[in-house]
């Protein structure tokens, strides 16, 4: 019998989580009152469940909240097994969900919405120093995060806490603000230029024999990658769960993505963390009828 509590900040998905553990098999209970946890441990060990079991807890208890550390501890201390799962986002893409939804945060009462975001990281902070799992849905769709879960909760495989997204996109359209690193590769020919390349994408075979035909966009290739392999490990040694690596050009459409492609193909295949890849501005050109 696995137990796993379920926290993190609120609006960084842990209600389709829910679900999805649910799809799951596990026996899931929502919003337990923290006072509760050790009778629910307790049925655990005495076969009332046959089922896994996630159990919610975050900062709808209230004040209840700063029992949590000290029944933790008590639960280690009687060698009760359990695991902590922490769903966190970044506070701008918060923000964003709860005027999408217009929902209220729990504890923003008549403030703003950064201002309940502030009161809940200091609330839990603890738990997320104390979590086994630490996933970072900030750039993760619904299906990426039901598939990191059935990875660590079905199938056994190692946790990944490092999870890398290489994202190409146009300087006119300005740099994506949570890049962590950012490559410009503007120096490369161009091939809006030439016509018949121009209606093309990275994405294209005659795009990638255009940029890649160049020394320097091998030489960049391969300097690139090796100072991303290194730095890596030093971030997963550290406890960064996200990495955002940025490759630009003018428009987003032909250089970097044509880059974005390859140094993605190069870091691919390593199993000590996730990684995905986005064109945010490949296709912007088309609209704007350029």
């Amino acid at each position: 019998m696995k137990l796993l509590i379920l926290t993190g900040m609120s609006g960084a998905g842990k209600n389709t989580a829910f679900k999805m553990f649910e799809d799951m098999g596990y026996y899931c209970v929502d919003n337990l009152p923290v006072q509760l946890l050790k009778s629910v441990v307790e049925l655990a060990d005495n076969g009332s469940f046959d089922k896994n079991i996630v159990v919610g807890i975050d900062v709808r208890s209230g004040n209840a909240m700063k029992l949590l550390p000290d029944i933790l501890q008590e639960m280690d201390n009687d060698q009760k097994p359990f695991k902590i799962l922490f769903l966190d986002a970044e506070d701008d893409v918060l923000i964003k969900r709860y005027k999408e939804t217009r929902r209220n945060h729990p504890l923003s009462g008549r403030e703003r919405i950064a201002a309940g975001i502030k009161e809940e990281r200091e609330s839990i902070g603890f738990l997320r120093e104390e979590a086994d799992y630490v996933i970072d849905t900030t750039h993760l769709l619904t299906r990426e995060l039901k598939a990191e879960l059935e990875k660590i909760f079905v199938d056994d495989a190692e946790y990944k806490s490092l999870f890398i997204t290489i994202i190409s996109f146009g300087f006119k359209y300005g740099i994506p603000e949570d890049a962590d690193l950012v490559f410009d590769v503007r120096f490369l020919p161009n091939p809006y230029y030439d016509t018949e390349l121009r209606p093309f994408t990275g994405n294209d075979q005659p795009i990638k024999d255009f940029v890649l035909k160049y020394d320097e966009a091998q030489i960049f290739l391969e300097k690139t990658t090796d100072l991303i392999k290194f730095l890596i490990p030093n971030y997963i040694n550290e406890g960064k769960n996200q990495l955002v690596i940025a490759v630009g050009c003018t428009g987003g459409k032909h250089r970097s993505v044509c880059l974005a492609d390859e140094i993605f193909e190069a870091l691919n295949g390593d199993e000590s963390y996730g990684l995905k890849i986005e064109h945010r501005d490949i296709g912007k050109d088309a609209l704007r009828g350029k």
